[in-house]
């Protein structure tokens, strides 16, 4: 009997987000869940799809009235509401149901980019000296400029412009006052490393792989900060995003790959452990590796930076699917 899988996500809806042309992040999700269809109905698994809205106590219903042998997690959260990404996870977890991708436990710790700082510190993982500010606690500022300002609990780059990095207390103070009245967890202020920018995504049970690394190479305007803005990954027209340009497999030597390679994997297994994740890293004018981000269940869509990471370790899209689903399936249960 072919398996059932049930591939669940977020319905994309109004939000906060549409007054500032940030929807288009919101609704890539639906790229990502068309693809995987395609992909699971070639391999011959049972499909069918479970999109979720709000509210959380109707997503919890629908969950629990679920009768599946894997959840195809591509649940990214409620607009507006990123700590609401964990709650498929979690509920699965409570049911025992196997689903792909990391836990509830490991969203809701990657989504604190601070907890995420002082956990890769702990275990001896470089990352950027950094503060959490608002307008009130600005004259305690004690970074070296230039420094990044964003905000403290949200992915997909938003509330990141070409503003975002500061060179003194006049143009920080803007950044931090327009962070703190936007986004409601906090504003991190870290240095800004503006070095070599890779990313490499982890994925396993125990035993992991590492795919390929990426690099971002900019060829920006000049006076452009280079850095992933939200304009960079979400705006094609844009000249962040023309000059923004990812690289696979990296032009590094086999040294430079095996820091990538050795950094990526201590920083997966000290966050997450199983499912996937994509870890982003700059490095600084002494050839060290500084973790930015890890970003757990990042975005596979075909034209991802993952997937072309799968296909530079020689995997079809297809094959690269089947891996997550085999990951989800080896667990005993949701856990």
């Amino acid at each position: 009997m072919r398996k059932r899988i049930t591939i669940v996500f977020n319905q994309p809806q109004k939000s906060r987000y549409d007054t500032r042309c940030e929807e288009k992040a919101v609704s890539a999700v639906l790229n990502a869940v068309a693809a995987v269809r395609r992909s699971l109905e070639e391999l011959c698994y049972n499909i069918s799809v479970l999109p979720l809205v709000p509210p959380l106590e109707s997503v919890r219903a629908e969950l629990m009235r679920l009768d599946t042998d894997l959840v195809f997690n591509l649940f990214e959260g409620f607009a507006g509401e990123p700590e609401s990404e964990a709650l498929v996870p979690e509920v699965l977890t409570e049911r025992s149901l196997r689903f792909t991708g990391c836990s509830g436990g490991t969203l809701r710790q990657a989504l604190d980019k601070v907890r995420i700082k002082a956990l890769l510190r702990a275990a001896g993982v470089a990352t950027p000296d950094f503060q959490v500010l608002n307008p009130r606690t600005l004259d305690t500022f004690c970074l070296n400029f230039p420094c990044i300002v964003k905000p403290r609990c949200d992915d997909a780059s938003h509330g990141i412009t070409d503003e975002s990095v500061v060179y003194d207390n006049t143009s920080l103070k803007k950044q931090v006052t327009t962070l703190s009245r936007d986004y409601q967890n906090g504003v991190l202020v870290e240095h800004f490393i503006g070095g070599r920018e890779f990313n490499v995504t982890v994925l396993g049970n125990g035993l992991c792989t590492v795919l390929p690394p990426s690099e971002i190479v900019y060829t920006l305007p000049l006076g452009k900060p280079q850095l992933l803005t939200f304009a960079s990954k979400w705006e094609p027209d844009s000249p962040e995003y023309k000059g923004s340009n990812a690289v696979c497999p990296a032009n590094v030597t086999g040294e430079e790959n095996k820091h990538i390679y050795t950094t990526a994997m201590l920083a997966f297994q000290r966050l997450a452990g199983c499912g996937y994740a994509r870890v982003d890293m700059r490095m600084d004018e002494t050839g060290e590796l500084n973790i930015i981000e890890i970003n757990p269940n990042p975005d596979i869509s075909p034209d991802a930076g993952t997937a072309f990471q799968a296909k530079a370790a020689g995997m079809s899209y297809t094959r690269f699917i089947d891996t997550i689903v085999k990951l989800g399936m080896e667990k005993k249960h949701a856990d």
